[in-house]
């Protein structure tokens, strides 16, 4: 057959394109990715809007009203892209990464910013619905001093305080300026006796002033004083909250904490996927040479996409983004383990690719609807990183399943179509003796593999007993220990402080004691990070103390989070909702696409496989966060895709077999369908550890946990595919035998090479 040389000089030009583009264009499709928080530094808080007074209420426009506010303050702290988002139950959530000066973030965002002008009784003389909006600025006076200037809507109004408190006696001749004066408690007879009083200055009058002009000077000393009166009259113009912001949740990380969190993450997902290219390349040759430049378009497009619908990339982000290579690596596996079966059968090379590609399409969509589901409802459920994680895994999946579906398919078969190949199988990882004689009329089923010998269904009573013993070790466990569950769950308080190794446990425990704020635990993790933990939110000053402390003392910052008990609650419900709704959306797909026998055996596999994690993490007193929820779901769908693919074989190899008449016929379709697709399932489950693993010790701690829930459920859910989904649904199958006295009628014949499923 004549070789047919512009199918490789196009599949050539192709790859060197893809390749140019990605390395031309890489470094500034990187650059223009948004960085989260945990990757750049910043502050996150989370607001609940409440009434000022009792009895008012809080309607939508108040809260569109607030936010921007809100918004208008932001902009004084020249955040670039500041992100404010209304949510559900009348929150505001604010994101600013990158900002420098947390406490003054918070300070600026949560001030009610209502100025009142009262007299030394603290009678209101003027407020600031006096004031002309946007009139307020900034200036120095004749002493070159910073002070602030107000423009009044009636200057007659003000001639008239002025003339009146003018003439009182000296010493009561004051107009006394405030911000957020609180009736019953400020006071101006209290504040005039402190060094550092709360009202912002307190002039004399001796005359009438009939301008429209007011200055503030006075207690603006040095550049702290330029900066506050900068601010006020910030304040000022954005214009006074018309609620109240009470602080349900925060979340810091100081700059120098994010980079390293981002270079160490980084670098684990490179090595691990430079690991999985080596081993594609080689365990499956010229198709793995494919994969990796497939890989390459699939991590280049995601980013791309990515930053088309501007997504904000957080740690677990990242994770998501190494993991999907993991499905775009198993949907190639899935049709290169096809084409090999094909090849050893005898069938030319043509032929296997396009049985191959026919026979893995649905089983690659399957296997890839069943993760988009946990994906979707990570996203609907999970807040802030959570849902950046899910948003970064749903584009992920659809990255994976275009590149590995359509782009691999066309260059793939370029090159089989070039005829080169034909009398070249080892460059598919065939070996010519290997293979049988077409005309022996030899079946997938026939073929050998390396485990031939072993009996799965015979040593199922064996594998059940163990799911049984560890379950009830983890009942046990968690029934004596329960769970760490972290601040996430519990509400508090959580430090994360870099020492970069200058100090132990003890110092900086001492350290926080200093502060008058003792940690009701801590911990390190990792070499250079103590961990406090408080059960009650510290205030506003005391984390602004703490961060002040301790970047003066080591450099940089502790990210810092607070939790409410409101938010707590909330995201244990939210998490086990997801749970619950993710497997019933499982349940319900793999009825409709296999049967309910199928789909039963598939769901208590993941309650097997979430399971044994939250067990695990019991055991070794691993702290479960938000996170934690994100990796077990994310297990979901990676567990259901390795047994939705091994049951799509069962149900290939159940159409072979037609009528079933006596129960052993059920277990051999087990052991095929199992030693059929174990090799993929080996080699899926490796190229995904290969990088969790690399996450786990060399990734940031940050992510430690996560990293440490996603290895195990990976390892127990390659385990329940294979010992727990499959021969539960061989009990149930050999159930319904009985009822079906004797004799199953699995399919029937309805044309050619057409079957319909009867039971």
């Amino acid at each position: 057959m004549k070789v047919k040389k512009n199918r490789i000089i196009i599949t050539i030009l192709l790859v060197i394109g893809i390749l140019t583009v990605v390395g031309l264009t890489a470094k500034d499709l990187v650059k223009d990715v948004n960085l989260g928080l945990d990757l750049q530094g910043g502050f996150e808080v989370l607001y609940q809007v409440e009434p000022l007074d009792d009895g008012d209420e809080i309607d939508d426009s108040a809260v569109q009203s607030t936010a921007q506010t809100l918004d208008s303050r932001v902009n004084v702290l020249g955040v670039s892209e500041p992100n404010i988002q209304i949510e559900e139950g009348n929150r505001i959530r604010v994101q600013l990464a990158g900002v420098e000066d947390q406490a003054e973030a918070r300070e600026l965002l949560s001030t009610q910013a209502e100025l009142t002008i009262r007299d030394v009784d603290d009678n209101v003389l003027l407020s600031g619905a006096d004031l002309v909006q946007g009139g307020a600025s900034q200036n120095f006076d004749e002493m070159n001093q910073p002070m602030v200037s107000l423009q009044l809507k009636d200057p007659d109004k003000f001639r008239e305080v002025t003339e009146e408190i003018s003439q009182r006696p000296a010493g009561e001749n004051l107009m006394v300026i405030w911000m957020d004066f609180e009736e019953g408690e400020d006071s101006f007879a209290e504040e005039v006796q402190k060094a550092d009083p709360k009202f912002i200055s307190a002039p004399s009058v001796s005359a009438p002033i009939n301008s429209s002009d007011v200055m503030i000077s006075g207690g603006f000393n040095g550049e702290e004083g330029l900066e506050r009166a900068q601010n006020i009259a910030a304040l000022l113009n954005s214009g006074a909250l018309p609620v109240k912001l009470t602080e349900i949740y925060s979340n810091s990380v100081g700059a120098q904490f994010g980079a390293q969190a981002l270079d160490e993450t980084v670098t684990a997902g490179l090595i691990g996927v430079a690991l999985v290219f080596i081993f594609m390349i080689a365990f499956y040759r010229l198709p793995g040479v494919v994969a990796a430049v497939t890989l390459t378009a699939y991590i280049y497009l995601t980013l791309l996409g990515f930053n088309l619908i501007s997504g904000v990339l957080t740690l677990p982000g990242i994770a998501a983004l190494i993991l999907g290579v993991g499905m775009a690596v198993d949907a190639n596996i899935i049709m290169y383990e096809r084409i090999k079966d094909e090849l050893r059968i005898g069938r030319n090379l043509k032929q296997a690719y396009k049985r191959a590609s026919a026979a893995s399409l649905w089983t690659i969509i399957d296997a890839n609807i069943t993760t988009m589901i946990a994906g979707v409802v990570l996203f609907i459920f999970g807040t802030s990183s959570v849902k950046g994680f899910a948003t970064m895994l749903i584009l992920s999946i659809l990255m994976s399943f275009i590149t590995a579906v359509f782009l691999t398919r066309f260059v793939l078969s370029l090159l089989i179509r070039s005829n080169f190949f034909n009398g070249r199988l080892g460059w598919f990882g065939v070996k010519e003796s290997d293979r049988f004689n077409i005309n022996e009329g030899k079946d997938i089923e026939h073929l050998s593999t390396p485990w031939d010998k072993f009996d799965f269904v015979g040593h199922a009573r064996k594998f059940f007993i163990l799911s049984g013993v560890l379950i009830l070790a983890g009942l046990i466990v968690l029934s004596i220990f329960r769970l760490n569950l972290g601040i996430d769950f519990t509400s508090g308080t959580r430090a994360d402080i870099e020492t970069n190794g200058e100090a132990t446990v003890e110092q900086v425990e001492a350290e926080l004691s200093a502060m008058d704020i003792p940690p009701d635990s801590t911990t390190t993790s990792g070499e250079n990070m103590v961990v406090a933990r408080y059960a009650e939110d510290l205030s506003q000053d005391e984390v602004t103390e703490m961060q002040d402390t301790f970047e003066e003392l080591y450099g940089s910052q502790p990210a810092i989070s607070t939790v409410s008990p409101v938010i707590g609650r909330e995201l244990a419900q939210n998490a086990a909702m997801a749970l619950a709704i993710a497997s019933l959306g499982i349940v319900l797909y793999a009825s409709i696409r296999f049967e309910w026998r199928m789909a039963l055996p598939s769901v208590l596999a993941l309650i097997h496989d979430a399971f044994i994690m939250v067990a695990v993490f019991s055991i070794f007193r691993l702290e479960v966060d938000i996170t934690f929820i994100a990796a077990v779901l994310t297990i979901v769908g990676y567990s259901i895709n390795d047994t939705i693919v091994t049951f799509d074989r069962v149900r290939e190899n159940l159409k072979k077999t037609r009528v079933i008449r006596k129960e052993s016929q059920i277990d051999e379709i087990i052991n095929r369908s199992l030693k059929q697709t174990l090799t993929r399932s080996v080699n899926t489950v490796l190229t995904v550890i290969i990088v969790v693993v690399l996450l786990v010790f060399m990734g940031s701690t940050a992510i430690l946990n996560f990293s440490i829930a996603l290895l195990v459920g990976l390892i127990s859910g390659i385990y329940s595919s294979l010992f727990i989904a499959l021969q539960l649904w061989g009990i149930l199958k050999k159930r319904q035998f009985r009822k079906a006295e004797g004799s199953l009628t699995v399919y029937e014949e309805k044309k050619k090479d057409d079957e319909k499923i009867l039971v």
